[in-house]
């Protein structure tokens, strides 16, 4: 009985993966087909019915993924956000020294510009996050994620300083430098550059000497 159980449950579990498998592939084209309509359109122009007709599924089968467009938008924005995390990490992991903190630090601003300007859907996400209190919600997260690598990393450099003062420093930094990306990508690329090195200026300072 036992071992009959065991072929059954492998029969269940081997059917299981396909279907799982073409979920996931499913809503893949659903996150695909969004993100190829918020860059034409913009995020405000997102249509459900749009995003069904590009993923090739019915309408029903997309409400089955995401109840709205809210939610679509939520979950490119996480994405976006994990990838961004880690990059933070892998460039603050081995910061030991102010010239390390110091070219860490610059080259996440210039990386995180260049992102803003070479994806144009998540850009519109980014900068229209502040219509969604949810989505508000989420960007605080995020900064206050950032900013803890970014204090872990100022506090290995000034081991003598006051954490709790680094950490709103900190906090503060990353979430300034999200409004000044904001800012930034919304003038021309010269204008646009002469902001990101005018917020570079100015939080570097805090940061060498917190």
């Amino acid at each position: 009985m036992a071992e009959e159980d065991r072929e059954v449950g492998g029969t269940r579990s081997a059917r299981r993966a396909p279907a799982q498998q073409r979920s996931r592939e499913r809503l893949e084209r659903i996150l695909t087909a969004a993100t190829e309509l918020i860059a034409a359109k913009g995020s405000d122009q997102l249509k459900m019915s749009e995003v069904a007709e590009r993923a090739g599924i019915s309408i029903g089968s997309l409400y089955q993924y995401f109840p709205d467009k809210s939610a679509i938008i939520r979950t490119l924005a996480e994405r976006y956000n994990a990838e961004n995390r880690r990059c933070i990490q892998e460039a603050l992991a081995g910061v030991q020294d102010l010239e390390g903190l110091t070219a860490a630090y610059l080259g996440l601003i210039d990386l995180y510009y260049e992102i803003m300007l070479a994806e144009p859907a998540m850009r519109d996400i980014w900068s229209g996050m502040q219509a969604d209190k949810h989505l508000v919600l989420l960007e605080l997260a995020e900064s206050r994620a950032a900013g803890a690598m970014l204090a872990e990393a100022m506090q290995r450099v000034h081991p003598h300083a006051d954490p709790e003062k680094i950490a709103t420093s900190a906090f503060l930094i990353w979430h300034l430098g999200e409004a000044a990306m904001r800012l930034a990508i919304s003038h021309d690329r010269e204008q646009g550059r002469a902001l990101v090195e005018a917020h570079k200026r100015m939080t570097l300072r805090e940061i060498l000497e917190p």
